[in-house]
């Protein structure tokens, strides 16, 4: 796929984006999910090496091909990995699934109710390596914990801002502010974070486009503006620690939005079972997940 047909695909495909971007913070419990204890490892190195052989997993399973799954979103050391002795986006390509790559560093301590995403001093370098391995986009995530206006504010300023060095290499954004779903205060959260992200659309260059990946919201239909805004190439959802018929049943009360899950994707997958019922266990996820995605009347009712 080239990039006019990757960015089809994200636009247009029938499918879900798979998120099997666990950073470092987040692998051990990553593992732990998948049955791997903590004593299995010693080092960064052999903890690493755990997961990205779970993610090879997924990845060549039969049931993990673009016919459903139409992008995978990457933790930087997959996208350097090889699966089959391939580099790893070569190897999604080949799949048919469109390769995106997780940018940010982490977040910064709450301050107005948010969390901003942390310096990314290395970030054209990192840009440049994802580009030249035929990656299409990239996601960057902060949080969204209380309906502060001045904070939501600050959380779309610095999104569109590293969106807008991410379109500068040639790549796509998908701007991921996430509402916290255990806040106090989420639906009017949702509300303003809407606005704020209107006003940074409307302002962007005409020509350009971002992605939005977004906590699935409290009031169904609350992001149909962005949806169906011209510069929004794809909106996706998070799930934000729903379990699995939870976060499907939410995703499919909400047109337009299709998932980028994690938890929700692998929490039935063990380290432990044969590839017969690996495979099983993922291609049932898959396929309630691209239910949700795509078939909204029928997964609603």
């Amino acid at each position: 796929m080239n990039t006019a047909e990757m960015t089809a695909k994200i636009a247009e495909g029938n499918g879900f984006i798979a998120a099997l971007d666990q950073s470092g913070g987040s692998t051990p419990k990553a593992l732990a999910g998948y049955g791997v204890a903590d004593d299995a490892w010693s080092t960064d190195e052999e903890m690493f090496g755990l997961i990205h052989a779970m993610r090879s997993r997924i990845i060549t399973s039969p049931c993990f091909s673009g016919e459903k799954v139409i992008g995978a979103i990457l933790f930087e050391r997959t996208m350097d990995g090889h699966v089959e002795d391939k580099p790893t986006p070569h190897a999604l390509i080949e799949r048919g699934v469109v390769p995106f790559i997780k940018i940010d560093k982490g977040l910064e301590a709450e301050e107005n109710g948010v969390q901003l995403m942390k310096p990314m001093p290395d970030l054209d370098a990192l840009l440049t390596k994802a580009s030249a391995l035929g990656v299409f986009g990239t996601k960057e995530r902060s949080v969204v914990n209380l309906a502060n206006a001045e904070g939501i504010a600050a959380v779309v300023k610095q999104q569109f801002e590293i969106g807008a060095q991410v379109l500068s290499h040639g790549m796509m954004p998908i701007i991921e502010p996430e509402v916290n779903i255990k806040s106090p205060e989420r639906a009017e959260a949702d509300a303003i974070l809407r606005d704020e992200i209107l006003k940074s659309l409307d302002a962007l260059p005409e020509g350009q486009q971002v992605m939005l990946k977004l906590s699935i919201p409290a009031t169904p239909g609350l992001f149909d503006p962005l949806i169906d805004h011209p510069k929004v190439l794809r909106v996706v959802a998070l799930s934000g620690g729903f379990k699995r018929p939870e976060a499907c049943a939410e995703l499919a009360r909400n047109r337009g939005m299709i998932a980028s899950f994690s938890r929700a994707l692998l929490e039935d997958l063990r380290h432990g079972m044969t590839d017969a019922e690996f495979d099983a266990a993922l291609g049932e996820a898959i396929d309630a997940i691209h239910a949700a995605s795509t078939k909204k009347a029928m997964a609603a009712a």
